[in-house]
């Protein structure tokens, strides 16, 4: 059995990482108007990444796809700031540390191509996600920042990377 490895995604991953996606908002009833759950970019990810100083990973365990998270370039951000965007692990393959590892992955890439700062937008229903972004330090903020287009999203944190 092998460690889980991290890479970038592939076109192949579209409809299992737009899956794992949905049925997480799911489980969380955060499915809710205005999240990446009605995005149609949600099931284009590899195209949606092909943008300069944005990249989107892939956590894959034993060759099966344990879920996915990114940094993007979201526009009205700072040029020094990214966003973490759509970090979420099928359910299986949660409480194992690997949305630390994801995070940490997007952290030190994102630093590599040049940001400062990583904004997040997430919702009260991700609880476990919103802890896990407190002990890598984000700190929460009054209001969105950028144009993300996703009003569904009311909880909003930035960090110095």
């Amino acid at each position: 059995m092998a460690g889980p490895l991290i890479r970038t995604i592939r076109p192949a991953d579209n409809k299992t990482m737009a899956g794992i996606i949905r049925r997480s908002l799911e489980e969380f009833n955060a499915n809710k108007p205005g999240t990446v759950y009605f995005d149609k970019a949600t099931d284009q990810l590899s195209k949606v990444f092909e943008i300069g100083r944005s990249a989107y990973f892939i956590l894959e365990e034993d060759g099966a796809i344990a879920g996915g998270a990114g940094f993007y370039p979201t526009p009205g951000l700072s040029p020094g700031t990214c966003e973490l965007v759509k970090m979420y692990l099928s359910s299986s393959y949660r409480k194992r540390g690997y949305g630390r590892m994801l995070l940490q992955h997007c952290i030190t890439m994102a630093k590599e191509n040049g940001y400062t700062k990583m904004y997040i937008e997430t919702m009260p229903e991700l609880k476990a996600a919103i802890r896990l972004y407190e002990k890598f330090g984000f700190s929460y903020l009054n209001e969105p920042l950028g144009n993300s287009g996703h009003t569904g999203c009311d909880v909003w944190m930035e960090k110095e990377i």
